[in-house]
């Protein structure tokens, strides 16, 4: 057994003040003994995805203790976008996700644990502890809130994202108000992250090909007693992992990064991952951009394909064999490495090869993927010289190839009013500009306006083009991620009024079909407007925060 971390802590004469203050708190001396495993916790009672994490909690704490170590817990913020999108709020998502990284870092080195579980549910969160915990480079194992099941309104299943697209309904009158409100009080009838594919989803599922989590937790829906037996073999697991001294930067390699990568192509994952999995390897000191995502899409099919793109949901996925499924497809295949290192003290193969697939419509053989190429693609071009990322599976084939007039926002708050107004016609390229890290700050997701054009089955006929990003749950001709950004003078904040722009999928194109010598007058007149926050954290986030290619990691 390797000398603990903790024993720093609380061994020695020199040592008593620090070992009578956790006595304080009811431990014992014998507990104090035990290896230190923080329990980092984002639990809130603000919203469904985190209202059970307190209870999962629990569970790991229980695991911890059956395993003879000692759980001490902290708290996390945690912000949910579904409920700050269209807002202000939605401002401060992607930087809370700094916040996390730094409050975990912080614990880890003032408490000298000697491992880490990460409890987190939603987006922003999941990737911000690991980033945390990858800096601290503590052993450490992630437990996820796992996927919410479906609602029914009238005895049939809502899907995944229903009131925020009724939305559109029920204000052009195409919806009465009770239905409404009965999808609003059904959508979500339990605890647990959002149930398509979407951001918090997609990480989770990454967390087991990442090697820092135990197989399930991609797909176990929340309610499930499996998750709480999960949490408590986590748990567990995380003592091992002490004793062991498992650190995260020798199971998170370059060639599990590309594992990652490669995942998040098979299922068609959110557009999100292509900040947060960049991010999560400059926390190790590697070099992950979208190039990167771009170069392995042309190389990996999908193979999953769920909501938005199907009605199917992460419990179908869960259904049909889980991620460890999924994984041996892509290890059988040779595409996945099935070699490298897991916080369970095996391979990556050894963890999924007695797992089979139980639905070949859900997760397709590797000869008959949904695509011959990945969920995301990357478009470059004279308006996204440094790319723009759309999820192609959610995009209908006949807007895969589209040239449209630009109509031209500044806010989302601008275009949300427009596309409400009934101001956006058939055959637009909607263009939402100062939306990016630095200009918006913060890059707001852009889910309400898809969500409303989905709603009036606008997504077949309009295409949105922004440097801020989308939800996961977004689907239809919606690209994002523009770099260099607005707020940077890219070529995204000269578009004006009618401009045509050209968006090739399939070629990965997009073009602002404007002479440049044009572009040039309107470049040397531009001037970049304020953020309008001029102290405060995204005053410091908006001065300090990188390029959205290599993860808008904060300098």
């Amino acid at each position: 057994m390797n000398i603990l971390r903790s024993d720093v802590y609380k061994s020695g004469y020199e040592k008593s003040a620090a070992r009578g203050k956790m006595k304080g708190a009811g431990l014992t001396g014998e507990e104090l003994n035990r290896p230190w495993i923080g329990v980092a916790n984002s639990f809130t009672n603000a919203f469904g995805g985190h209202s059970h994490l307190d209870k999962l909690t629990r569970a790991v704490c229980d695991g911890v203790y059956m395993a003879g170590g000692l759980p001490l817990e902290f708290g996390s913020i945690a912000v949910c976008d579904a409920i700050c999108m269209g807002v202000e709020g939605m401002n401060w998502s992607l930087p809370s996700r700094e916040v996390i990284a730094h409050s975990v870092e912080t614990m880890a080195h003032a408490h000298g644990f000697d491992a880490l579980v990460l409890v987190a549910g939603c987006d922003k969160i999941i990737p911000g502890m690991i980033i945390g915990a990858l800096r601290a480079d503590v052993p450490t194992i992630v437990i996820c809130a796992g996927p919410s099941l479906e609602g029914k309104v009238h005895g049939k299943k809502l899907g995944a994202l229903h009131s925020v697209e009724a939305r559109a309904q029920v204000e052009s009158g195409k919806m009465s108000k009770e239905l409404y409100e009965a999808i609003e009080d059904s959508q979500n009838p339990t605890c647990g992250a959002c149930k398509g594919m979407f951001t918090a989803n997609s990480m989770a599922c990454m967390t087991e090909v990442l090697g820092i989590a135990l197989p399930g937790n991609g797909t176990i829906p929340a309610p499930y007693a499996e998750r709480i037996r999960l949490a408590k073999l986590t748990g567990m697991q995380a003592v091992e992992a002490a004793k062991a001294d498992m650190k995260p930067s020798e199971i998170i390699t370059e060639e599990s990064m590309r594992n990652a990568i490669k995942l998040f192509m098979m299922l068609g994952s959110s557009t999100n991952l292509a900040l947060h999995l960049p991010a999560i390897g400059g926390a190790l000191g590697y070099d992950f951009s979208i190039d990167d995502f771009d170069a392995l899409s042309r190389e990996v099919p999908q193979i999953v394909k769920l909501f938005p793109a199907t009605t199917n949901t992460i419990e179908t996925l869960h259904d049909a064999g889980g991620v460890s499924a999924v994984v041996k497809q892509g290890i059988e295949a040779g595409c996945l490495d099935g070699s490298q290192r897991s916080v369970t003290g095996k391979s990556i193969w050894d963890n999924v090869k007695d797992t089979q697939v139980y639905d070949a419509e859900v997760i397709r053989p590797w000869d008959n993927p949904f695509s011959a190429q990945g969920g995301l693609f990357v478009l470059k071009g004279n308006l996204s010289p440094d790319g723009a990322v759309v999820k192609i599976g959610a995009v209908v084939p006949e807007m895969r190839k589209h040239t449209g007039p630009a109509r031209v926002f500044n806010s989302e708050e601008e275009t949300m009013s427009a596309v409400v107004g009934g101001h956006i016609r058939k055959g637009d390229v909607i263009v939402i500009r100062y939306e990016g890290p630095r200009g918006g700050p913060g890059m707001q997701e852009m889910l309400q306006i898809t969500a409303y054009l989905s709603g009036l089955k606008m997504d077949t006929e309009v295409a949105l083009v922004t440097d801020g990003r989308f939800s996961g749950a977004s689907r239809g001709a919606v690209v994002g991620h523009v770099s260099p950004e607005a707020a940077l003078g890219g070529t995204i904040a000269l578009v004006e009024e009618g401009d045509m722009i050209e968006i090739d999928m399939e070629a990965r194109k997009l073009n602002l079909l404007v002479d440049e010598a044009v572009l040039q007058e309107r470049r040397n007149a531009w001037v970049c407007p304020e953020t309008g926050y001029t102290r405060g954290w995204l005053k410091h986030y908006s001065e300090n925060v990188g390029c959205v290619t290599k993860g808008a990691q904060l300098g």
